[in-house]
């Protein structure tokens, strides 16, 4: 019997002797490269965490104990541990078991997370609260060092040495985040890794010390007080301890043994403690190890060779994107990229290839890469920003307030916009529309297909003031090719026409946004051969400026206009065009406007659907599911559609 099958519920790990607690690590990594190489999800951070949150189980009672984990695509130990390693053949699948920390799932996920160098503030919050109540759990937060260049890390310290109380700060050192770590936060650890020695010779400077009469005890206060010191010896000094918060390490993360000792150590001190862990992202399985940029987030794969299962039959959206701004690159020298410590993930990787003077990789700053681009803009450059959507969400007010406020020509190449499937709500892009459609000067672009991509960019980069460019993830489409220029801010009129038919038939318009216009040429071909409405089909193309023109063209011709997309209702295309077509109705039915085109018998008031995200959260599932289940898949379009004609 393994000793896993001996893990059930929360804290049974307390019953595992500790000689067998090695052989507990390696069953539960075997577990996890099983079960993520079979339904795909985060596989070398977890692998990189197995040790360090066994010893957080050995020292902390759940659910009553507090453990938040920053991002928290490493829980999966966690999860293990807590009870759900019988959920993990539904991980990340439609109504099955999370891949990132939810209290809806357990109590014993304190706090939910998904997105970067929260969870510090969080942990802060909960002490507050539990401090106020006069309880005593142990609160503790794991996060990378990765996150720790998110700016609300550095917010958090500020608010945490005002606490007297303990809490502990685990700093997960892998060297990574998605990709490897950069910037002045990177170097410092760096040289923080050094400071074992440093620890050692101050605990043991300071038991010699004490033992001196009279005059140790007050030589060992001075010395601690001194942060010019033992800590310009060894450290040059920590920003850590300055703000009042002990420091504790590095520690070896895969020694279970040291690390419960430590966190032992560090859950009785009444202050807050940051304890500095080292370990190896992907650790126990080769290939992860080798290439943990590789092995971040993962397709099914063949354990034995470390090979996807999943084919790739046409490129991505994010290789369409790298491989044109390289081509803009070589033709204009003032065009740079930037990225938010996701270089491959939005394939700048193509350009910081080419160009690595031309690219800079701001860490998990999101805020900083947009005012960052506005000061390169402001001196004549074109930098091109590439961010996922739902963490571009982060730099509202920089997009505002820094960038299009002062009309600055920069260009947000937003990925992952609209559904982004199994990471579930943190990671779905679908508020983009909500945020920017009213930003001022901004223009928003939602290419239909990968050429369509290519030639929004070419438009964007010679264009004057911001820009704004969103695409899903996944494959990118390739039909539909020929497209008509951008300059012209016009949608595209891609099939149908507005002609009144002859026989007095039902007529119908579909105006389909980015992505869904892949989907809405399956609910055209089936209106056409089931339903024999051909409809007057239009790729909406630019989401801001909508094109008003045609709008106002089609009221009174259509009895049904319909609009898809992969956007929340607030804000949305839909939205703000039902507005124009209802505003283009009330002129002509107050007579208005008298001439349209059409006789009395021929004017038709549409019945206008907005096939849109309608709910306040989507959970994770495929894109083909969660389509099904929001009402926006082509078959229950044409449900909803026939069912009104």
């Amino acid at each position: 019997m393994k000793i896993l099958d001996k893990i059930n519920k929360e804290n049974d790990i307390k019953d595992v002797p500790e000689e067998s607690l090695d052989e507990l690590a390696h069953e539960i990594r075997g577990f996890i490269i099983d079960k993520v190489s079979k339904k795909g999800g985060h596989l070398a951070a977890n692998l990189g965490v197995v040790e360090l949150t066994m010893a957080l189980h050995l020292c902390m009672n759940f659910p009553e104990d507090k453990l938040i984990f920053d991002v928290g695509h490493q829980s999966y130990t966690h999860k293990i541990l807590t009870g759900r390693k019988d959920d993990f053949d539904t991980l990340r699948s439609f109504d099955g078991l999370s891949g990132f920390p939810k209290r809806s799932e357990s109590p014993a996920d304190a706090f939910d997370t998904g997105h970067s160098s929260t969870s510090i503030s969080a942990a802060v919050g909960m002490a507050m609260a539990r401090d106020m109540r006069g309880t005593n759990e142990k609160i503790c937060a794991v996060i990378g060092d990765g996150s720790m260049t998110g700016g609300m890390v550095y917010e958090a310290f500020n608010q945490l040495s005002q606490i007297k109380s303990n809490i502990v700060i685990i700093l997960n050192d892998n060297e990574m985040s998605i990709d490897k770590n950069v910037g002045g936060i990177s170097t410092f650890l760096n040289r923080m890794r050094v400071g074992e020695s440093y620890n050692d010779f101050k605990v043991g400077l300071e038991n010699i010390l004490m033992n001196i009469p009279d005059v140790g005890a007050k030589v060992a206060k001075g010395l601690k007080r001194s942060k010019d010191s033992l800590k310009g010896l060894f450290m040059r000094g920590s920003f850590v301890e300055e703000m009042g918060i002990t420091y504790i390490g590095p520690v070896d993360g895969h020694n279970i043994k040291e690390m419960t000792k430590t966190l032992k150590k560090a859950f009785r001190l009444n202050k807050p403690i940051l304890v500095h862990v080292n370990t190896v992202k992907g650790a126990g399985y080769k290939f992860a190890e080798k290439y943990p940029e590789h092995f971040h987030g993962v397709d099914p794969f063949d354990i034995e060779t470390g090979k996807s299962l999943v084919r790739k039959t046409r490129a991505t959206y994010t290789d369409v994107f790298g491989k044109k701004l390289c081509e803009l690159g070589e033709k204009n020298d003032k065009i740079v990229a930037i990225t938010a410590a996701m270089s491959h993930g939005t394939g700048v990787n193509y350009f910081q290839k080419k160009f690595p003077e031309r690219t800079f990789d701001v860490g998990i700053a999101e805020q900083h890469a947009v005012t960052f681009a506005a000061g390169l803009a402001a001196g004549g450059y074109i930098p091109v920003v590439a961010i996922y959507s739902s963490f571009l969400q982060r730099a509202y007010d920089q997009i505002l307030h820094d960038v299009c406020l002062q009309g600055l020509h920069v260009i947000f190449a937003i990925d992952r916009s609209g559904l982004v499937g199994r990471d579930g709500e943190t990671h779905q892009g679908i508020y983009d529309d909500a945020y920017l459609a009213d930003m001022p000067g901004l223009k928003v672009i939602a290419p239909k297909n990968a050429s369509g991509l290519v030639d929004a960019l070419e438009y964007a980069a010679s264009c004057e003031g911001p820009v704004a460019i969103k695409y899903s993830r996944g494959f990118a489409y390739k039909g539909l090719t020929v497209a008509r220029d951008f300059s012209d801010l016009r949608a595209e009129v891609i099939s149908g026409d507005m002609e009144a038919p002859a026989d007095g038939a039902k007529k119908v318009a579909i105006i389909a946004v980015g992505n869904m216009v892949e989907e809405s040429v399956k609910l055209r071909d089936r209106l056409i051969s089931e339903s024999s409405i051909n409809p007057f089909f239009v790729s909406g193309r630019f989401i801001k400026p909508i094109d008003e023109k045609l709008l106002r063209e089609m009221t009174g011709k259509f009895d049904i206009i319909a609009f898809a997309e992969e956007t929340c209702e607030a804000g949305s295309y839909g939205e703000r065009a039902s507005g124009i077509i209802l505003d283009e109705l009330s002129q002509i039915c107050c007579g208005h406007k008298c001439e349209t085109g059409l006789s009395r018998e021929d004017f038709r008031y549409p019945r206008i659907i907005n096939f849109c995200i309608k709910k306040e959260k989507v959970r994770q599932g495929s894109v083909d599911e969660l389509r099904d289940a929001l009402g926006i898949s082509a078959d229950k379009m044409f449900e909803e559609i026939t069912r009104l004609l």
